[in-house]
């Protein structure tokens, strides 16, 4: 008997059918991908994908009954599943599954439109963390809404068909670049200079910012607006790219917003696709980036009113069914990279193609800002995952004084629910575009798939 503990290459242990349904997974979690690049994009994807399984809108208030297929659409940036079980949830509580869907980008500043040099930009405000200079000399599209003065509500998405233009962010040539060279990155590359660029032919008969005034006028005869609707728009700067597989052979899918889409969609797949008897609550988050705030993330108090309503539903109390709720906080991990081996404790990290990884604790250094989970929950865990003969692996972020991350965990763990982090190892995280490995994808599936069960 071997008393050791060693990953696995999942690649290297699974059978041909195995393999077979890896990649056939992966051709569906692309098309999400492409299909929903922004928070809005992913709930509206994901909100056919239910009905299509036979899920309806629930109202905060009405009952809820076993067999209930419910969602709940939180101003479009955020999403509540609900599968009502019949298992007693005053024993068994719910089983809870949690992403995010917000992605680092370049947000549009309120005031943005400005024409410089016979060139027209929009300034940007970036958002969560980022390497600036990974942004520049990209294609970039363009999504969000703008509400217009009359209150009408246009949808902008361009950058992403064939036809369509794309946006940019110049850098400077080599050629002139010593000073820049002798800066820190922070130094020489500063947020204010993420301007896109956004046209360049004067309007006709215009004197002053004719390029700008130009632009209005395509934005006006699209979409109906004029410059002061930029006011009430919510309008995002991502990567104009398409998933794509990596390497001959396959094993890998390089996109924009793996992280932290590559759990969405197998806590989705989980979710719609498992048997179970149990209530499950399915949570794509909002603003997990930025620290989880506000009315879309999870330090909203809506998800205890969801778990309220479920225990007046099933005339349990509300506290009782919260104790004996379980959660998994799905979100990535840094994924070992020999590139940067010094960033890592090998030990200690989740490996690329290993399986899904779980983080007893995320946080800085001393654990600051982690829920770091108890033994006893990893310990059921543990049994969960062998008996549906799931491959996963354990990890950390990266070197303890290195620096550090957080999730969700923590937000939902405040409410009295075991809670512990498990995702998919990541490469180039928070990168316009990141990989990640396939097999890695569907052990993700397959554990949250064990777990609601």
């Amino acid at each position: 008997m071997d008393l050791t503990y060693k990953r696995q290459n999942i690649y290297a242990v699974c059978d041909e059918a195995e393999r077979k349904r890896i990649f056939e997974y992966n051709e569906g979690y692309k098309k999400f991908l492409d299909n929903g690049k922004t928070e809005r994009e992913t709930v509206a994807e994901t909100v056919a994908m239910v009905e299509a399984a036979g899920y309806k809108p629930y109202t905060l208030g009405d009952k809820i009954n076993k067999g209930d297929k419910l969602y709940y659409n939180n101003r479009g940036k955020a999403l509540f599943i609900l599968r009502a079980g019949t298992a007693d949830v005053a024993k068994n509580g719910v089983r809870i599954l949690v992403a995010h869907v917000d992605s680092p980008r370049l947000d549009l500043k309120q005031v943005p439109l400005f024409e410089k040099a016979d060139m027209a930009y929009l300034k940007t405000h970036y958002y969560g963390g980022i390497k600036k200079y990974q942004w520049l000399t990209i294609p970039l599209a363009l999504h969000g809404v703008v509400v217009l003065k009359n209150g009408n509500k246009v949808n902008v998405n361009i950058g992403e068909s064939e036809s369509d233009p794309v946006f940019y962010i110049s850098d400077l040539l080599p050629h002139l670049s010593q000073e820049q060279y002798s800066k820190s990155i922070s130094e020489g590359f500063q947020a204010e200079n993420l301007n896109l660029l956004i046209g360049g032919i004067p309007a006709v008969g215009e004197d002053k910012e004719a390029v700008k005034k130009g632009v209005l006028a395509l934005l006006n005869e699209k979409y109906g607006m004029v410059e002061e609707d930029f006011l009430s728009a919510e309008l995002e700067a991502v990567p104009a790219v398409k998933a794509k597989d990596v390497g001959l052979d396959r094993a890998f899918v390089a996109s924009y917003g793996h992280d932290d889409r590559v759990c969405a969609y197998p806590e989705i797949t989980a979710t719609l696709q498992t048997e179970t008897e149990q209530t499950v609550l399915t949570i794509l988050a909002d603003k997990e980036e930025i620290g989880s705030e506000g009315n879309t993330g999870m330090q909203c108090i809506l998800i205890r009113d969801l778990l309220d309503e479920i225990a007046k539903s099933y005339g349990v109390n509300p506290s009782v069914l919260r104790e004996h709720s379980m959660c998994l906080s799905a979100d990535v991990t840094a994924g070992y990279d020999p590139a940067f081996a010094s960033a890592f404790e090998e030990m200690n990290v989740g490996f690329v193609g290993k399986g899904v990884t779980m983080n007893k604790f995320t946080g800085a250094r001393g654990k600051s800002g982690s829920n770091d989970a108890s033994a006893e929950f990893i310990g059921y865990l543990r049994k969960v995952l062998e008996k549906d003969g799931v491959i996963w692996q354990t990890g950390e972020l990266g070197r303890v004084d290195l620096g550090g991350g957080g999730t969700v965990a923590k937000y939902i763990a405040n409410n009295n629910i075991d809670t512990v982090d498990m995702g998919v190892p990541v490469l180039s995280m928070h990168a316009p575009y990141e990989l990640v490995s396939k097999a890695d994808v569907y052990s993700a599936h397959k554990a949250f798939s064990a777990f609601v069960k």
